[in-house]
C-alpha cells in the first residue's frame, strides 16, 4: 500500500509540474500505478490462496481426527 501511495504521490508530482509533454508523464503515471495495482492484486491472492490452503489442510486433519 506503501508503494501505490507513494507511486501516487510521484505521479501527481510529475503531472503538475511545469512542462511541455504532460500527457507523456500522466500516461506514464498511470502505467506505473496500474501495474503497482496489479501486483498488489497478485499479492493478495497469493495470500488468500495461501490462507485457504491451509484451512482446507486443517479442516482434513480435523475430520480424519473425527473419524477415528
Amino acid at each position: 500500500m506503501k508503494k501505490f501511495l507513494l507511486v501516487l504521490a510521484i505521479g501527481s508530482f510529475a503531472a503538475c509540474s511545469g512542462g511541455s509533454n504532460t500527457e507523456a508523464k500522466a500516461d506514464s503515471a498511470v502505467k506505473a500505478v496500474d501495474s503497482t495495482v496489479k501486483a498488489a492484486a497478485d499479492t493478495v491472492k497469493a495470500a488468500v490462496d495461501s490462507a485457504k490452503a491451509k484451512v482446507d489442510t486443517a479442516i482434513k486433519k480435523v475430520d480424519s481426527a473425527v473419524k477415528k
